[in-house]
């Protein structure tokens, strides 16, 4: 009972600090203010950082109940970012004026109502560009090591870098997207009000990059009904939610040998033998970026939190549903390889041979991490004066 009260305090003080923002409203009354408070999950230091703050802080131990336990703290993440740069960061996210025709924005390919991915097997770039991955989740991102399917980035700062000067993707430059900022009042009003320490009234690269992984890094999603069983509220669970989540635990299936709790990723790649789309090319995963030939068609082992509203799935939608995308790992170890293809298939994936009403119990699980309850109000206008674009 007193977990389930504290928990409920912690989600009440969150959205009563998010009704604090500037609403709609307000945008439209006079000039775009920056907030001074905190997203919610988030506590304002004598610093002006804003601090993360969670129940799994309660636990000490990433280890501490072993694989797949529930009482398991969360890795080091990224946060100390000041309220004006996290706000920022979301009208930046938000304009397309960041793209070289100004035709998207970051937020196109990371829509709020998607789980912050876009709905596509292959994302949509500018041109109508088909690139060859799906775009994944920003949710949680703060905990992550590495970034993008082939890890390929270790930090938000560089892997936004990749989209933003990709020919294909947002197409701008590094001195185009400076131009085009620095000739913009409000960004440059917006800009010093952020870094109030800045020795100049230009707009630098790095404070862009900044202010759109503090706005990334405040995506935070840790209140859903697994979070609150796993902090005691059992009553949280329904029983086939209960199996499910049993079948995911098990050494049977061992679901969360790689997608471990809390964050439901190991950050790990792993081989898997996916099948690509038809008509698509093998898709060589980490071992571009790597030169190593044991990750050959490895993939970052992503984030299961919002799964439920980030299909299609696999890094080029392979799979519509849930259903399909957890029948894919009973159906036998590398039984979708390419024909010619020798991959070094991670040992996780074997032939755990489950039943039909395990499968549909593990995607009732499954269903039980979505949580947008700290999903950020969308600008209702941005300070280049663009259409919000997402």
């Amino acid at each position: 009972m007193k977990t389930k009260l504290l928990f409920s305090i912690i989600l009440l003080t969150g959205v009563l600090l998010f009704m604090q923002f500037a609403s709609p409203e307000e945008e439209k009354a006079g000039s775009i203010k920056l907030s001074c408070y905190c997203p919610p999950g988030f506590e304002l230091n004598d610093e002006n950082e804003c601090e993360s703050r969670n129940l799994y802080m309660q636990y000490s131990s990433l280890r501490n109940s072993g694989v797949g336990g529930l009482k398991t703290a969360l890795p080091e993440g990224r946060h100390k970012f000041s309220p004006q740069q996290i706000d920022l960061g979301k009208y930046l996210f938000f304009d397309p004026v960041l793209s070289a025709d100004k035709s998207i924005s970051c937020a196109s390919c990371h829509k709020p109502d998607l789980g912050f991915s876009d709905g596509k097997g292959q994302s949509v770039g500018i041109h109508n560009s088909k690139l060859t991955r799906s775009a994944p989740t920003l949710w949680n991102s703060a905990y992550l090591r590495t970034f993008f399917w082939d890890a390929r980035a270790s930090s938000l700062e560089e892997q936004m870098q990749g989209p933003l000067f990709s020919e294909h993707e947002m197409g701008t430059t590094p001195e185009a997207l400076l131009y085009t900022l620095n000739n913009i009042p409000d960004y440059k009003r917006l800009f010093e009000e952020a870094y109030p320490k800045k020795k100049s009234n230009e707009i630098k690269l790095e404070e862009i990059y900044t202010a759109i992984a503090a706005f990334e890094s405040s995506l935070i999603s840790l209140n859903s009904k697994y979070d609150r069983y796993a902090h005691g509220y059992h009553q949280a669970l329904n029983q086939n939610e209960i199996e499910g989540m049993n079948v995911f635990r098990s050494f049977v299936a061992r679901c969360a040998e790689c997608h471990t709790p809390p964050l439901f990723t190991n950050q790990q790649i792993a081989v898997l033998g996916t099948p690509d789309p038809a008509g698509m090319p093998f898709d060589p995963g980490a071992q571009t970026p790597s030169n190593d030939p044991s990750v050959r068609g490895g993939f970052k082992v992503p984030s299961l939190r919002n799964i439920e509203k980030t299909a299609p799935y696999m890094h080029s939608g392979r799979f519509e549903t849930l259903r399909e995308t957890v029948q894919f790992y009973t159906n036998g170890r590398g039984h979708a390889v390419p024909e010619g293809e020798d991959l070094i298939l991670h040992w996780h994936i074997w032939e755990p041979n489950l039943t039909d009403y395990e499968l549909d119990r593990v995607v009732d699980f499954l269903k039980t991490l979505t949580d947008e309850s700290f999903k950020p109000a969308v600008p209702s206008r941005l300070p280049s004066g663009l259409a919000v674009k997402y």
